[in-house]
């Protein structure tokens, strides 16, 4: 066992400032829905370069609400990749949708746009893809490709808060866009997240679509017209989210020199697939230091190395599982074989620890395990 601290693969870094700042909006008597949210509202909009945003209860809200504001329902298809987390998978199910799978990149885990343009049938409604750390979706394809055949997009941008497509940020540009505040991720509320919508209507419709459905007529009482949720952020995780975006650069410095950092030290024989590599002023943010493991040329199972990591006092994640072979997916008659690039990445990867609380040591001690378990399971 490691005498070490054990680093989590994952976590947030929260300042005494921000702590004192969460005891004052307890003290105030306002910690539901309040002018914190609204001020954390207003700048996300900045930051997003003045387009409308929504903040909600998580990003699966935000996913969710996404869908109901481009008109997916019973009846629509929503094409997607098949390597994301459960929730994309989860929300185009629960507003009544079909899932349509297509396959991705194996070294950028992108979905692949030209599975996507031939998968679109006249029912298809919206693309959902997921952003990944170390690259993005090329936005100027994915958008042009929408365009021609008049569908929504829904850019799932949970895993790249801070990410730059040609100098702006992600949020800045496209159609709708949603972002997680979750612990793991690049900046947190605790749980949150947030919509990016195009204009004041479309933001207008989200507020019923996050609280019950309600609307407001003109004698002050309420109306409820369709099914809402209940998808609102109090002032507490609001006042969190102000505080972490003012230290986001902060945050995204330290995880890309994290992230060269890793590519410096990072060696094993056999070698493991690695994310594209940092590029100088490319404006990638870096959640997540994702690697496939030489499987087919160790003596270990994937688990086996996950828990040998785990006992020199390493956490690992894996991300993600292929969303088409769960047994939701699978109820859409997808299955083994369908998408081998997917199902390769979900064999294979291991998350590794990445985050702004991480020392250039802490990476040189996980490069440094990886390689003696990698060593020692070699066939």
């Amino acid at each position: 066992m490691s005498s070490a601290p054990y680093l989590k693969f994952a976590g947030p870094v929260l300042d005494e400032a921000t702590i004192a700042g969460v005891a004052d909006v307890l003290r105030s008597g306002w910690i539901t829905s309040g002018p914190w949210v609204r001020e954390f509202e207003d700048a996300l909009s900045r930051f997003c370069g003045g387009r409308p945003v929504k903040a909600l209860s998580s990003a699966t809200a935000a996913v969710e609400v996404a869908l109901q504001l481009a008109g997916v329902g019973p009846g629509d298809e929503v094409i997607t990749s098949a390597q994301s987390f459960f929730t994309v998978l989860n929300m185009i199910v629960k507003v009544g949708a079909t899932p349509v799978f297509v396959d991705c990149d194996l070294v950028t885990r992108n979905i692949d746009l030209g599975q996507v343009e031939a998968a679109i049938t006249p029912r298809t409604r919206a693309i959902v893809p997921t952003h990944w750390p170390g690259s993005l979706v090329d936005m100027d394809a994915l958008l042009g490709l929408a365009h021609r055949h008049g569908l929504r997009v829904i850019e799932d941008a949970a895993l790249v808060m801070g990410s730059q497509w040609k100098g702006r940020n992600i949020g800045a540009l496209g159609d709708l866009v949603t972002f997680s505040f979750h612990p793991n991720k690049n900046m947190t509320t605790i749980e949150g997240g947030a919509l990016v919508v195009n204009d004041a209507a479309e933001a207008a419709r989200v507020d019923p679509l996050r609280f019950h459905g309600i609307s407001y007529l003109p004698d002050r009482t309420r109306d409820v017209a369709f099914p809402g949720g209940k998808f609102n952020l109090p002032d507490v995780n609001a006042r969190i989210g102000v505080a972490q975006l003012g230290r986001l650069p902060e945050f995204l410095a330290m995880r890309r020199a994290l992230v060269a950092r890793y590519f410096e030290r990072f060696a094993t024989d056999p070698p493991c697939v690695l994310p594209p590599p940092p590029a100088a002023g490319d404006g990638q943010s870096w959640n997540m230091f994702s690697v496939l493991l030489p499987l087919d040329r160790l003596r270990i199972t994937r688990t086996e190395f996950r828990d040998a990591l785990d006992a020199r006092g390493i956490g690992t994640g894996v991300s993600y599982e292929a969303l088409h072979l769960c047994t939701l997916g699978r109820r859409y008659g997808y299955g083994d074989g369908d998408f081998p690039v997917t199902e390769r990445i979900a064999r294979e990867t291991v998350t590794l620890p990445l985050h702004a609380g991480m020392t250039p040591a802490d990476v040189d001690r996980v490069c440094a395990a990886v390689a003696s378990v990698v060593a020692d399971a070699r066939a």
